[in-house]
């Protein structure tokens, strides 16, 4: 019973119990729900029937193209965003940065309009609606992350002669490389959570967005249900991966 009180410590055996049991009770309710007259959901069988359907059509490639996608964007979103972020020390570029973080309220349909005036390419539109989205939450969680770093490292620095550009360099930007990945792993989601709006903008690249929308249209709801699976455990590897880098590049981290 202690699993019922709040803070309580308990094994990872038992933590492993606990999900084995959860995941029981999901799929429990997945069967009970498919095969009901209600038919909510579709049948396992008919959710593995479209997985190997669409292996069949190419899935890998489709994996492969939404990644490649996804890649671009943050690689752009994280240089822009971390300018923004350090530059955001300096009076002149602050006003800038925070307005930059406001932006996240902007709606999706207003800025891809903005951004297919600007650009012809299909492939260019898809990489910067991701960029400015990832872009506005990046830099937002960035200057969070500066405001929480405790004054006493700063005046740390000072202490060992360190001018203001050398306290921006040691504190700020080398001080804070694990707390970038992990602000990065926790924004990646927002890229890869969009990608069935971004890349239903152009159907010629691929993606797993369009397969999604090509299986809407079709009512094939076992393969929808089987592509939202593989976006959720390709996401969760994505997360896991950068979990892993961070820990094994900085093993003391306090994250």
């Amino acid at each position: 019973m202690n699993i019922f009180k709040p803070f309580e410590n308990i094994s990872g055996k038992f933590r492993t119990l606990i999900l084995c049991g959860w995941l029981f009770f999901i799929a429990t309710l997945w069967i009970v729900f498919s095969f009901s007259e209600t038919h909510m959901f579709p049948t396992p069988s008919q959710v593995f029937g479209g997985l190997s359907e669409l292996y069949k059509e190419g899935l890998i490639v489709h994996i492969f193209s939404s990644l490649a996608l996804c890649a671009q964007a943050v690689l752009i979103a994280i240089i822009i965003s971390l300018t923004f972020a350090y530059l955001s020390t300096l009076p002149i570029i602050s006003p800038i940065s925070n307005m930059l973080s406001k932006f996240r309220y902007l709606p999706l349909t207003g800025i891809s309009f903005y951004i297919a005036i600007l650009l012809s390419d299909g492939r260019a539109i898809q990489v910067w609606v991701l960029v400015t989205f990832m872009t506005t939450y990046l830099t937002t969680s960035l200057l969070a992350m500066l405001k929480d770093i405790p004054q006493e490292e700063f005046d740390h620095a000072r202490a060992l002669g360190c001018n203001r550009w050398e306290i921006l360099w040691e504190v700020v930007i080398k001080g804070r490389i694990d707390y970038v990945i992990e602000v990065i792993r926790q924004n990646l989601a927002i890229v890869w959570m969009m990608l069935v709006t971004v890349e239903s903008i152009l159907a010629a690249a691929g993606g797993l967005g369009f397969l999604i929308k090509n299986s809407d249209k079709m009512m094939n709801h076992g393969r929808i249900i089987a592509l939202q699976l593989v976006i959720l455990f390709v996401g969760l590897f994505m997360d896991f991966a950068l979990t892993f880098l961070r820990k094994r590049l900085f093993r003391y981290s306090k994250i």
